[in-house]
């Protein structure tokens, strides 16, 4: 079989099996597991594909058309153009989440303490760290197995962060220029409704917000006033629909110049205000 018939085999298996974006994934399953690029196969295509190859590239689809995450398969996902390290221990980085750290580099000045709140995969304070070089960092995420990832990943980054395991503020101390957070957000009721690919393969942890989804909010605008400096910003990602009550909440802790910014689809996604 060809390169180029086992790809189009692979996409028509993966629509079968109800992947979305199945051509993609198809594409990304080959070039991983075959080691090429798009210029390669272009010239190749119609060379036959070795039979080692071709076994693993049909063992990788197998696993992907159960609904493993593509990112869990080639154990990586890009994030503000760097490449980060992912597994079933810690939340795959969005391009939403981007915007947090795209607000987050507009209020940090140079010199400052930045405290990640539920650090997960590190993606958002060592993406700080890389775009603003003379920041210090510090992250915290209750999960000792996510900072392990969180801790791989700012090492192949060149970063130093001081990596803190804890149930949000537990084992913090000092006081912090900014906090950022990701943390869950999502109403315990609706996981049972994510796509498969999230509700059975991301770690339940990262994405519970409790009852309401707020859960986490409350927490970390009630604590952190103790924990920034005067002047210092407090910036989340939110849900789309979580925008008026992450404010309102906010602005009744006595936080200024809030604000909701939305997303390229127009939809809430992040809340940032700053402490007096």
């Amino acid at each position: 079989m060809t390169y180029q018939e086992a790809l189009k085999k692979a996409e028509e298996y993966l629509v079968s099996r109800g992947i979305d974006n199945a051509p993609v994934d198809a594409w990304y399953l080959m070039e991983y597991s075959c080691k090429c690029d798009r210029s390669w196969f272009l010239m190749n295509r119609e060379k036959e594909m070795p039979g080692p190859l071709y076994a693993r590239y049909q063992s990788m689809l197998s696993d992907r058309a159960r609904h493993i995450p593509l990112q869990h398969l080639t154990g990586e996902q890009e994030f503000m153009g760097i490449p980060f390290m992912v597994n079933e221990n810690v939340l795959i980085p969005r391009q939403d989440t981007e915007i947090l750290v795209e607000e987050a580099l507009k209020v940090i000045k140079p010199g400052s303490h930045v405290l990640d709140m539920c650090t997960g995969s590190g993606c958002i304070i060592i993406s700080l760290m890389k775009y603003k070089q003379d920041i210090l960092g510090t992250a915290v995420d209750i999960s000792n197995a996510a900072l392990d990832v969180a801790k791989e990943n700012a090492a192949r980054q060149g970063v130093c962060i001081d990596f803190i395991q804890g149930n949000l503020f537990q084992n913090i101390d000092g006081k912090y220029d900014a906090i950022v957070s990701n943390p869950p957000y999502i109403p315990t009721d609706e996981i049972s409704k994510l796509m498969e690919e999230v509700r059975c393969h991301e770690p339940a942890g990262a994405l519970d917000g409790r009852e309401d989804g707020l859960y986490f909010y409350r927490q970390i605008i009630t604590k952190s006033c103790g924990f920034l400096k005067a002047g210092g910003w407090l910036l989340f990602e939110i849900g789309y629909d979580q925008g008026l009550s992450v404010s309102e909440m906010m602005k009744s802790a006595g936080f200024s110049d809030v604000r909701v910014i939305k997303d390229l689809a127009g939809l809430d996604r992040v809340v940032k205000g700053k402490l007096p």
